[in-house]
């Protein structure tokens, strides 16, 4: 009888312990209105702005430990929005992102790496114009809190530098000494608990 007890003890800690496990990770969806999609990129002297108004993602996070967390993205690349229509149709076209064949960027993460309090490497695959390559994104957590209407929110920055050729975009010749190689995104989410 003992013996019957015990086991039931241990069935229900297990239980338990899967329980809290799973109760600790919870998934965040990418609010598009309160979140936004940036890049930089060197024009002769400056640096000329843009950004990406359509993009949709999630994160997975583990509250208990945010190491163990997970995200991943999509992007519109026919979103792009630079300020100047004629640049932005350049930039859509096969010069540059040839958004009609390949309409979406992707991030997915395969590890997160704490590096302070709240901060974090996180490393994963990009994929942009057909190419997949490791990038890490410099993330920090900028906090949990309650939202309009009983929302669940959480907070985050993120910066990279990539360089365009990589991910089989060379300059057009007549702009080869225009533009920098090396494009500096930048990312502020807003997600919201699902």
């Amino acid at each position: 009888m003992n013996r019957h007890r015990s086991r039931l003890a241990f069935a229900a800690l297990a239980a338990g312990l899967v329980s809290s496990a799973s109760a600790a990770v919870e998934t965040y969806t990418i609010d598009p209105v309160h979140s936004a999609v940036g890049f930089s990129i060197r024009h002769f002297v400056s640096k000329v702005p843009g950004k990406f108004s359509k993009f949709s993602g999630k994160l997975t996070l583990d509250r208990a430990n945010l190491a163990n967390s997970s995200v991943e993205a999509t992007i519109d690349i026919a979103s792009i929005n630079t300020d100047n229509q004629k640049r932005d149709a350049h930039l859509r076209n096969a010069d540059f992102f040839d958004a009609e064949k390949f309409p979406t960027m992707t991030f997915k993460s395969r590890a997160w790496k704490k590096t302070g309090e709240n901060t974090f490497d996180v490393t994963g695959d990009l994929t942009l114009k057909g190419v997949t390559r490791e990038v890490v994104l410099k993330v920090s957590l900028l906090g949990f809190g309650p939202g309009m209407g009983g929302a669940q929110l959480s907070g985050w920055e993120a910066t990279t530098v990539i360089d365009k050729k990589q991910f089989n975009m060379p300059d057009p010749a007549m702009l080869d000494a225009a533009l920098g190689d090396d494009v500096t995104i930048t990312i502020n989410i807003e997600a919201k608990k699902t």
